[in-house]
């Protein structure tokens, strides 16, 4: 199973981005699928997650500004980002939960300038 991010980049501050992710190979039935992000020097930390019948949760950093959404019939889930911040500056991480087993992404770089 593969898991491919796109759609990151710089933006300046205010502005919006949307992350895709489509997962490809054996897949059987992907449960919870999620996005992750990643800091210079930080911990990872979640910031969004989504079942497979659409419930949603999102952290409290981006929450009212991000919107993740997902396609079950592609195996793609999105990230929309609004209202960005230079702190939402990270690689993010497509996540899938799927046969008890956490596949993740590679990463796709957001840069926010001020």
């Amino acid at each position: 199973v593969q898991l491919v991010e796109s759609g990151g980049g710089l933006v300046q501050a205010g502005g919006s981005l949307r992350l895709s992710c489509a997962a490809s190979g054996n897949i059987f039935r992907i449960n919870d699928m999620a996005w992750y992000r990643q800091a210079p020097g930080k911990q990872r930390e979640l910031v969004a997650t989504i079942t497979s019948n659409g419930i949603t949760n999102y952290a409290d950093s981006v929450k009212g500004r991000f919107t993740i959404s997902r396609d079950n019939a592609k195996n793609t889930v999105c990230l929309q980002m609004n209202r960005l911040k230079p702190d939402d500056t990270a690689v993010y991480y497509c996540n899938a939960d799927m046969l008890s087993m956490q596949w993740w992404g590679k990463g796709t770089l957001v840069t926010v300038s001020s």
